[in-house]
């Protein structure tokens, strides 16, 4: 899984690629506690490149989020592809997690 980020104003847009699996996990859960850490709890992160996420990936993104939460921020998940958006309605994340259509919305969300 790759893992980018770029600063818009006080938001932070992160963008996945690849598979948010049990094996991409840690590595994940560690850059995103390090962005928190950092002091940027206003995140926006692009899924438009995801192909695919397991139970283990919806976690670490339920455990950012709680982080994200307990910092006062926000987090918004925007271009959700089609497999990965059914993933979260079946789940029930699309009621947890705010989710734009694209990346201004999600900054506009988030900031």
């Amino acid at each position: 899984m790759e893992f980018a980020e770029e600063r818009a104003g006080n938001v932070v847009i992160v963008r996945l690629a690849g598979r948010l699996d049990s094996a991409a996990a840690p590595a994940a859960e560690a850059s995103f506690a390090r962005l928190i850490g950092d002091g940027a709890p206003r995140l926006a992160v692009d899924l438009s490149a995801l192909q695919y996420v397991s139970s283990a990936g919806l976690r670490v993104l339920l455990v950012v989020a709680k982080k994200v939460q307990q910092a006062e921020g926000k987090i918004v998940l925007f271009a959700l592809p089609r497999n990965v958006r059914e993933v979260f309605a079946i789940t029930g994340f699309d009621r947890i997690f705010t989710i734009a259509a694209d990346a201004a919305g999600a900054v506009a969300a988030a900031g």
